[in-house]
C-alpha cells in the first residue's frame, strides 16, 4: 500500500486530470448503508448503489450490501478503526471529488446514516466547494436497529419522553465533553455511539450528575447482524458489561431499556452484567 503522502499526491493528480480533460463532472452520492442487515437498506439506496461506477465504503459496510453494486464498479475501502485509519478524512474528500471530476457516479457508502456521526457533512462540504453535484440518501442509524432488535423503544410513554444521540469520544480523543446534567434527567433515553471504551467514565459522569445507578441500560454489539450481541444491565454495571464486548457497540441508558431482551448466546454475559449492576 502506498504511503499516505503518495496517496495524497495521486488523488491531487486525479483532480487535475479530471479538470483538464473537460469531461462533464459526475456526481457524489452519500448513501446510508444502514446498520448491517442488507434488508434494512432503503429502496433508494439500492437503486443508487446499482448504478455506481465507484463505491467508496466504510469498513462496517457488510459484504451482502457491497455485493449489490455492479460487478464493474470499483470498490475502495476507507475503513476507519480506532487508531488505525487507511485514509485520512481529507484524503477521502479529495478522492470523492477526483472520481466525480472524471465523470463518474461515486457512491460514498457509509454505515448507518451519513449525517449521524458519519462525517457526511464534511464530505458534502468538500463536494460543494469543488462544484460537484452531491446528493444524500439517509439510512437506518444503528440506534434504531439496536432498540428494535432488543424490543426496547427509544421513546415510550411514561418512561422516555426524549432521546438524545451523543458520541462517546471527544473530537481529539478522550472523554467527551457533554451536557451531563441534561443527559442525567429521568425519563430520557441516552444513546452513546462509539462509547464502549469510555463506558466507565461515562457512567461515573451520569451518576455524578444525578442519574440513578439502577437506571436500566443496554449494550448492543453489531446491531442487526448475524453476530449481534446484547447485554442487559444497569448504569452502575455499564463499565463491567462493556468490558465483555469488543466490537462496534452502542450504549443505551434509560428507563425504557427495562423492556430490553438479551440476545441468544449472550446469557452468561447478561448474568455477569446483571450481578455487576446489582440486579441479581
Amino acid at each position: 500500500m502506498s504511503a499516505p503522502d503518495d496517496r495524497s499526491k495521486r488523488r491531487d493528480r486525479l483532480v487535475l486530470l479530471g479538470g483538464a480533460r473537460g469531461r462533464a463532472a459526475g456526481a457524489v452520492w452519500l448513501v446510508g448503508a444502514g446498520p448491517g442487515d442488507p434488508e434494512l437498506l432503503t429502496i433508494k439506496a439500492l437503486k443508487v448503489l446499482q448504478r455506481a461506477d465507484v463505491v467508496v465504503h466504510d469498513g462496517l459496510v457488510t459484504s451482502g450490501i457491497l455485493d449489490l453494486a455492479p460487478a464493474s464498479a470499483r470498490r475502495i475501502s476507507v475503513a476507519k478503526r480506532k487508531s488505525r485509519h487507511a485514509y485520512s478524512q481529507d484524503e477521502i474528500n479529495r478522492m470523492l471529488v477526483a472520481f466525480a471530476l472524471e465523470g463518474l457516479t461515486v457512491v460514498r457508502l457509509k454505515g448507518g446514516d451519513p449525517f449521524i456521526f458519519g462525517r457526511g457533512g464534511e464530505e458534502l462540504e468538500a463536494a460543494r466547494e469543488a462544484g460537484i453535484e452531491c446528493h444524500v440518501v439517509p439510512g437506518v442509524t444503528a440506534a434504531l436497529a439496536a432498540g428494535a432488535g432488543a424490543g426496547a423503544p427509544l421513546t415510550h410513554r411514561g418512561a422516555a419522553q426524549a432521546v438524545t444521540f451523543v458520541t462517546g469520544h471527544a473530537a481529539k480523543g478522550g472523554e467527551p465533553d457533554l451536557d451531563w446534567a441534561g443527559l442525567a434527567k429521568a425519563n430520557h433515553t441516552v444513546v452513546i455511539y462509539m462509547g464502549l471504551s469510555m463506558a466507565a467514565p461515562i457512567a461515573v459522569r451520569l451518576m455524578a450528575a444525578g442519574r440513578a445507578g439502577g437506571t436500566p441500560a443496554l449494550i448492543v454489539e453489531n446491531a442487526s447482524r448475524p453476530d449481534e450481541r446484547r447485554v442487559v444491565t444497569t448504569l452502575a454495571g455499564l463499565a463491567d458489561a462493556a468490558a465483555a464486548l469488543s466490537g462496534p457497540a452502542l450504549l443505551i441508558v434509560g428507563e425504557a431499556m427495562a423492556l430490553a431482551r438479551a440476545g441468544e448466546g449472550a446469557d452468561a454475559v447478561v448474568q455477569e452484567a446483571a450481578r455487576a449492576g446489582g440486579l441479581a
